[in-house]
């Protein structure tokens, strides 16, 4: 096949995927397979010195959706040209700065979010579009004045057109799932449908932001840099993410691209790679655009966290509290640096709503180092397979129980799966962290030491073990003695020990803080639970039930009877100068661990918070801080480090 007729069929290829995706909301391959076809078709016009007049190269987005009113942008908007490599990074940088030696560059997060454009005339919002087709968007005012973050006041009175991404936090996402009916799967897709949902309300449940981080248009007023743009956003009440930065060299740039992706699994945004423009002006107007993109900027992606591939089988795989989870089984394909082959379905509700079979091809996405998941049916094969639910334990053989979405085995005492999770998950480190009791070991205990419950591990004596195979006398010693060590737990340790559905190692703190010992959560009503900030009513009535059931408490009570010595919280000392102050922890910290710092903190009065903000009072700092860090900068916030902390809060 000649180069001409490559790129005739790459075109065919390529426009199709465009419609798909930008047209019809329903794309058939990934991001990183898209790049693969269009980067080839780049290749080749570059070859031939030819571009073909239907190139989607020539072309920016796709057509609008009827349902929303046509909005006309006020001047075109462009793509950015994505550098593959750190080589072509470097042959970019040395192009720039062939025209002008002293220039810098801005390094700042590609926001992966639903690209907007905000309107304002006299200081007051206007209107809010969508990108669209990069001439013509659409309508999404109503949608668009839900999100708070989205000032409908701002200092300039001039007329201004601002670009940014309409996203959800993970925080947000996190919180808008745990009392949802219907769980949202990722924060891109939860913010691009809430937008451009035409039910405004049904927008704001989302609790959505608005990042902001380019002037498209704006009457009277020049800028000189890229820095003072940004510090203009900034100064008008625009979100403008917690990291921007001017270096001069290349090697500062991949320094810092580096640096981003190393802790972007930490932010509370979903980012997809960096923006790397000129930071002068003056230069960015002297270098100009192609009909698609300027010349003056790059955006460096990052490794693809999302990619089809064909779904070959599932099995049902059953957890600690009896929880049947369906689990796809897939031809291996690398993402995201691992080689994946299983990801989860979530339920039976869920197969059905995303429409995927067995031998078709699916959208996988493995997302900050979490257990890979099934988006979605890319394309259906012909001779595909339906998937059918089951209704009979695939460990046990007991007759499964549905309640709503979810299939559970109610066979507690008698599943081997059940068994296993539980022991294994009330040895883990955040639990008792009993050292030695590994998953296998655990299976042994099961099946040749009989045992059912966390209870009897303390029953088991050093010869006990030593009847196991591999177990010589150093080991049996050690792990009797890891055993007999974790005997005494704090109280909210023992309580995410418990595996009571849905509660994590910081719901157990937040309850155990609150009821302060073991007996007053067992006495607790529901309203009490509830009560408990950051906690709903679904997680609630978890902790509730799990203090009422009889077999439960029956547990409880062989583990005291067996040694178990539970410490409760330290009395909080609200008199010490640190007493309701907020604060931040970012980097590793000389001494002390993340936990130690927080019982720290926490024991003097002082709130820990996940993210910065200007409510803040203190960022604790270690070393290689994260964004965090640069958000406290520009907040103003006090930073202080271990040592100052150790100064705050030390006694007389």
């Amino acid at each position: 096949m000649d180069k001409i007729e490559e790129m005739k069929k790459l075109i065919a290829q390529i426009n199709k995927h465009n419609h798909n995706y930008y047209d019809l909301d329903a794309p058939t391959i990934s991001d990183a397979e898209y790049d693969k076809l269009y980067y080839r078709l780049i290749d080749l016009e570059k070859e031939t010195g030819k571009v073909l007049p239907n190139s989607p190269s020539l072309r920016v987005g796709g057509n609008i959706l009827e349902g929303f009113k046509k909005r006309e942008h006020p001047k075109k908007l462009y793509s950015l040209n994505k550098v593959r490599d750190e080589k072509d990074l470097f042959a970019w940088v040395k192009d720039m700065k062939d025209v002008h030696p002293a220039m810098t560059f801005s390094v700042e997060y590609k926001f992966d979010g639903l690209h907007l454009v905000i309107e304002y005339d006299n200081g007051e919002f206007v209107s809010a579009t969508t990108r669209g087709n990069g001439y013509v968007g659409e309508d999404v005012s109503a949608q668009v004045k839900t999100i708070r973050s989205v000032p409908l006041q701002i200092l300039f009175k001039g007329h201004l057109f601002v670009e940014g991404e309409g996203m959800m936090t993970n925080h947000a996402l996190k919180i808008y799932n745990r009392n949802a009916e219907e769980k949202l799967k990722n924060a891109r897709n939860a913010a691009a449908g809430a937008i451009r949902n035409l039910d405004p309300k049904e927008t704001a449940k989302r609790n959505l932001d608005f990042f902001c981080y380019a002037v498209l248009q704006a009457e009277g007023k020049k800028f000189d840099t890229q820095q003072s743009l940004h510090n203009f956003l900034f100064d008008n009440g625009f979100l403008t993410g917690d990291y921007f930065k001017v270096v001069s060299t290349a090697e500062d740039v991949m320094k810092e691209i580096n640096a981003i992706d190393k802790r972007k699994a930490g932010l509370d945004i979903l980012i997809d790679g960096v923006v790397v423009s000129i930071n002068e002006i003056a230069y960015r107007d002297e270098i100009g655009w192609t009909t698609k993109f300027p010349k003056w900027a790059m955006a460096y992606k990052f490794e693809a966290e999302e990619i089809s591939t064909v779904l070959e089988n599932v099995v049902w795989q059953v957890g600690r509290t009896g929880k049947v989870t369906p689990i796809a089984i897939l031809q291996p394909v690398e993402l995201a640096g691992a080689t994946v082959q299983k990801a989860t379905l979530n339920n039976f509700d869920d197969i059905v709503r995303k429409q995927v079979s067995i031998g078709s091809r699916v959208f996988v996405r493995r997302s900050n180092e979490v257990i890979p998941e099934v988006l979605g049916l890319a394309e259906k094969a012909e001779d595909a397979k339906e998937i059918e639910e089951i209704s009979i334990c695939p460990c046990c053989g007991h007759k499964l129980v549905k309640k709503g979405p979810l299939l559970y085995c109610t066979n507690h005492d008698g599943c081997f799966d059940q068994i296993e999770g539980r022991i294994t998950h009330f040895a883990s480190r955040d639990a008792f962290n009993i050292e030695g009791l590994s998953e296998k070991t655990v299976s042994t205990l099961i099946t040749e030491l009989g045992v059912k419950n966390p209870s009897d591990l303390y029953k088991l004596s050093k010869e006990d073990f030593l009847t196991l195979e591999n177990f010589k006398d150093k080991k049996s010693d050690n792990l009797k003695k890891s055993i007999e060590k974790s005997k005494k737990i704090e109280l909210f340790r023992f309580i995410f020990a418990l595996g009571i559905g849905e509660v994590g190692i910081k719901t157990a703190r937040d309850i155990a803080n609150h009821f302060s010992s073991l007996q007053a959560i067992k006495n607790a009503k529901l309203r009490e639970i509830e009560n408990i900030s950051d906690i709903g009513p679904v997680i609630a009535k978890n902790v509730f039930d799990y203090f009422k059931d009889d077999e439960n408490l029956k547990e409880i009570q062989n583990l005291l009877d067996v040694g178990v010595e539970i410490q409760n919280p330290k009395q909080r000392d609200f008199s010490s100068p640190i007493a309701g102050k907020k604060f931040v922890l970012t980097g590793t910290l000389p001494t002390l661990s993340r936990g130690q710092a927080t019982e720290i903190i926490l024991e003097n009065g002082g709130e820990v918070a996940g993210s910065v903000s200007k409510n803040t009072d203190y960022v604790l700092l270690g070393e290689s801080p994260g964004s965090k860090y640069t958000k406290a900068l520009q907040l103003n916030i006090k930073i202080i480090s271990e040592q100052d902390l150790f100064e705050m809060v030390k006694k007389d």
